[in-house]
């Protein structure tokens, strides 16, 4: 966990679905006039040099992000996306990507809040730098899942719970199962959504339906691929799970996440979007 660095990954396909996603659940939170929360468990260092050595070492932008990047006009959520990646580069110039607590800082109101966690030391420094203007903003070092309970429920009573580990470690999928418990019974209003990874050698089903049945309703997950599965130690693609998601995020990201794999792969087959566990508990079929 300490030796990861998203440097070296970010604005990669992986972060277009997870901050395409995050625009749009924190959109949805926009909407009403009351306070919202954001604990992001994962922080990373909050942004990132794309013209940077470490950056530039896979340059795993250029088929992320950058296939996007021209696409403006395809739809809103989009267009929100680019958006909130553009208003850190200015003068149209692509270097900057900001990483999810620069995205949630920045759509932000009076009165809204963020808890950014973050492990490593370095890391943490940077991310304290970035957010340092944020008034409303706080960065805590630490484990992100330890610090689940001290800050839940929040005094807000709605919010965002975003969880992204690196996955470098054994038994993350087991913490993340915990973590949802915890969440469900201190939070349970509360939205969740937690990246993972499509690795052929080791792959999330088998912890999906595991979540199927632990007792939470409304749950719905989204899957971006950018090429066949494989046996091997590569990334084919990711997931969000999402844990109440608001009402239309599973037709929006039906329509939008076509569009997006049409972008990055050059079809629309690389996009799926399933009910994992109805608004009433019951559990839906394997796909």
């Amino acid at each position: 966990m300490f030796a990861y660095r998203h440097g070296y990954h970010a604005g990669n396909h992986a972060d277009v679905l997870k901050h395409l996603i995050l625009v749009t659940l924190l959109d949805a939170l926009r909407r009403k006039d009351k306070p919202f929360f954001v604990m992001d468990t994962h922080a990373g260092d909050g942004g990132y040099a794309l013209d940077s050595a470490m950056a530039g070492k896979l340059a795993e932008y250029a088929d992320g992000i950058g296939r996007l990047w021209p696409h403006r006009g395809l739809h809103p959520a989009i267009d929100g996306y680019l958006d909130a990646v553009a208003s850190y580069n200015t003068e149209g110039r692509f270097a900057q990507y900001p990483g999810s607590p620069l995205i949630v800082a920045g759509r932000l109101r009076v009165g809204d809040r963020l808890l950014a966690v973050e492990a490593h030391s370095a890391a943490g420094a940077r991310l304290d730098e970035l957010l340092s203007d944020h008034a409303n903003a706080q960065v805590l070092r630490g484990d992100g899942y330890a610090a689940l309970k001290a800050a839940l429920p929040p005094r807000e009573r709605r919010g965002l719970i975003l969880i992204d580990p690196s996955f470098e470690v054994a038994g993350e999928f087991e913490r993340l199962t915990e973590a949802l418990r915890l969440i469900h019974h201190r939070f349970r209003q509360g939205l969740v959504a937690i990246w993972y990874p499509l690795l052929g050698h080791k792959p999330a089903a088998p912890w999906l339906d595991t979540v199927q049945n632990l007792g939470i309703p409304d749950i719905l997950t989204a899957e971006l691929r950018v090429g066949p599965p494989t046996q091997g130690p590569g990334l084919y693609g990711s997931g969000m799970l999402l844990v109440n998601p608001p009402w239309g995020t599973e037709s929006q990201l039906r329509e939008v996440l076509p569009m997006v794999s049409e972008c990055l792969n050059g079809h629309r087959d690389g996009a799926c979007v399933r009910t994992l566990v109805g608004e009433r508990g019951e559990v839906a079929p394997r796909a």
